[in-house]
């Protein structure tokens, strides 16, 4: 195989160069399919994410216009060192989704629906039906605004930030320790701003229903509240659906510059 390299490299000289590179721009691609939204779901088969990442490390790899291959450097060192920045990159996207489906969580905990689990084969974990639909919700607003476009945008700024053959990590240049923070303390802050209205709402009947069991101690309020909640929740979620939509579209845009 080494000597079929070398004789075809002799027969094209530029191939050697595009040879090595494409290698080096296929983990990074790796990295970034593995961790980004949207891509790192299960429900996409693996096949097609290698077809995937196979296109584009040949569309790629003419556009970052690679050197020849250092000698000295280990391409096992450049092949892990691209897919952590890869991952880097999908990483961050990724917690912006996880602010979406932070807000499910609280909902479905609030409106006593934490008993009623599905199994999300993109995790292989258990999680529940409100805070599913409403990251499938999110995704599809993700996409809907072009957030495919700002991930494939950042990374092929990365490539002028992290070159194919570079060998130390600039991570003051890659990642923003302050927007990073920013990021991760708004999983907390988005997830209650969505969850918000079905918060109050449910706290207030929490309230009347504690009224009534000191004003009429026979009338069985454990059993009432396990009555009321999934459908007064499940209203005040009909009704603010439309506004959810404005927020988390809202809340995307504002990650837009990340990109």
């Amino acid at each position: 195989m080494d000597e079929m390299i070398r004789q075809i490299a002799i027969l094209f000289p530029e191939f050697e160069k595009y040879f090595s590179a494409g290698f080096i721009v296929f983990f990074r691609l790796m990295g970034f399919i593995r961790f980004a939204p949207v891509f790192n779901r299960k429900e996409i088969n693996t096949t097609v994410k290698l077809a995937l990442v196979i296109i584009l490390t040949i569309m790629i790899t003419p556009l970052v216009n690679p050197g020849m291959p250092p000698k000295g450097v280990s391409p096992m060192l450049l092949w892990v060192l691209n897919f952590a920045v890869g991952a880097i990159i999908g990483y961050i996207a990724q917690l912006i989704i996880l602010a979406i489906e932070s807000g499910g969580d609280m909902i479905n905990t609030q409106m006593g629906l934490s008993s009623a689990m599905v199994m999300d084969p993109s995790t292989n974990s258990q999680t529940s039906i409100l805070s599913r639909m409403i990251t499938l919700m999110g995704i599809c607003i993700f996409i809907q605004l072009g957030g495919l476009y700002w991930l494939f945008n950042a990374l092929i700024r990365s490539f002028e930030i992290f070159p194919v053959y570079a060998v130390h990590i600039p991570l003051e240049k890659i990642i923003n320790l302050d927007y990073l923070v920013k990021m991760t303390s708004n999983v907390l802050y988005m997830g209650l701003q969505i969850a918000s209205p079905v918060l109050l709402a449910t706290l207030g009947q929490d309230i009347i229903l504690g009224v009534i069991s000191k004003t009429a101690p026979q009338v069985n309020v454990f059993q009432l509240s396990f009555l009321f909640k999934p459908v007064f929740g499940a209203a005040i979620m009909i009704w603010i659906l439309p506004m959810l939509i404005g927020v988390i579209s809202d809340f995307f845009l504002s990650f837009s510059s990340i990109y």
